[in-house]
């Protein structure tokens, strides 16, 4: 076994659990891609078994913090079966969930989620990459499914030094899905859509807005980056247990998006006069409804990935402030902003101050009355906080001033 020793001070973040192992902290020691290494402090100490990239700047990923631990296809499918295990544990109103979460599951890189009776993986590692035949045959044998469709297309894979790899890699069929989510039926497509597919970390965040709907009525919605209309569907939801006769506007600059969007709606029956759908700039399209005038209830923001890391943050902030400031200043007085950010590199805090500030320009006096993240089968766990990475703030704009009365 090949042997990674790193600088002195640096088996900190190790002895913590933390999996990542930084190129600037190996003193000595490598492997080729996705092989096993044991990872030892300067003076000799084992501290974990992990897998080797030599083109990422995260050299070693954990796997095992145990050193009487053998990493083999035995240990890949214990890890598997735990992290399957788990989502029992977890309140998930869908047959869409994610299985497996990279690092917070053990199982470093490694995404897989499943859509009824599909599952789609996405192998973002080194070590996930090497073990790939290993981990497929496992999932299918613990979920008792045939079709397992690999999207391993992101850019982290550049990063490791891996080429894009799509297809089925278990089985075949179509890749136009339909699932399951708080009694509406959505469609997606495994192949062309974003991620695996679809967005299942909003889950909870799109019947936390159904439910807003139905309690508040909204008359006039805006889902900006609408994608294929999840929070579409969730408001028009929500009005229509209301019994409530609001509109919704949807904005994408994707046709094809749009499409699956419009979709969606006839998939759950609702009223197309009560939608409508722009293909347009988000930011374009916002600054011509403030020309207009136009005034919304509901707003929601949720742009695509600005920040993957910290370095890209101060870049990402500017667009996220600009994005923030033109919907709080669309929103009527007594509305709700719907805002999230899907970038690891912006931080809670960070994120908090940059709709702070966007307020501060937009003149605009709000409440933030509810922060928001990803549903319970994308976990972050104590030792791995890297794995919030989305996060939401719910913001009530303050209604005017009552007119004074005449004494």
């Amino acid at each position: 076994m090949k042997t990674v020793r790193l600088h002195p001070g640096r088996e900190r973040s190790l002895l913590r659990r933390h999996p990542w192992v930084f190129e600037s902290a190996i003193a000595k020691g490598g492997g080729d891609a996705g092989e096993t290494v044991r990872v030892v402090s300067s003076n000799g100490d084992f501290l974990a078994w992990g897998a080797f990239s030599p083109a990422s700047r995260i050299r070693v990923r954990a796997w095992s913090f145990d050193e009487a631990q053998r990493i083999d296809a035995h240990f890949m499918g214990a890890a598997c079966a735990r992290s399957i295990r788990a989502r029992d544990l977890f309140d998930i109103e869908s047959d869409g969930r994610r299985l497996v979460h990279g690092e917070a599951d053990g199982l470093p890189g490694l995404i897989v989620d499943r859509y009824g009776d599909t599952l789609v993986a996405q192998f973002g590692s080194a070590g996930v990459e090497r073990f790939k035949p290993v981990i497929a045959d496992a999932l299918l044998r613990l979920t008792g499914l045939t079709r397992l469709y690999e999207r391993s297309d992101a850019g982290v894979r550049q990063l490791e030094g891996l080429p894009e790899a799509t297809g089925w890699l278990r089985g075949d069929g179509p890749t136009a899905l339909t699932i399951r989510e708080h009694g509406w039926r959505l469609r997606l497509d495994i192949a062309h859509g974003h991620k695996t597919g679809f967005y299942l970390d909003q889950r909870d965040n799109r019947a936390r807005f159904a439910a807003r709907a139905q309690a508040r009525r909204y008359g006039r919605v805006l889902n900006c980056y609408c994608y294929s209309g999840g929070f579409t569907v969730a408001a028009l939801a929500g009005l229509r247990a209301a019994g409530a006769a609001g509109e919704v506007t949807s904005i994408d600059s994707s046709a094809a998006a749009l499409e699956l969007a419009r979709g969606n709606l006839a998939e759950n029956g609702f009223d197309a006069a009560q939608a409508r759908f722009l293909d347009a700039d988000v930011n374009a399209a916002l600054r011509a409804f403030l020309d207009a005038g136009e005034r919304f209830d509901a707003i929601v923001l949720d742009p695509p990935k600005l920040a993957p890391t910290a370095a890209h943050a101060e870049r990402a902030a500017r667009a996220y402030k600009d994005i923030n400031r033109l919907a709080l200043k669309l929103l009527a007085p007594g509305g709700e902003l719907f805002t999230f950010s899907c970038s690891g590199g912006v931080s809670a805090d960070l994120f908090h101050k940059i709709v702070a500030s966007a307020g501060t320009d937009a003149q605009v006096d709000a409440y933030i009355t509810e922060r928001l993240g990803a549903a319970p089968d994308h976990p972050m766990t104590l030792a791995f906080p890297e794995g919030e990475y989305l996060k939401g703030l719910v913001v009530l704009r303050k209604p005017d001033l009552p007119a004074s009365e005449d004494s």
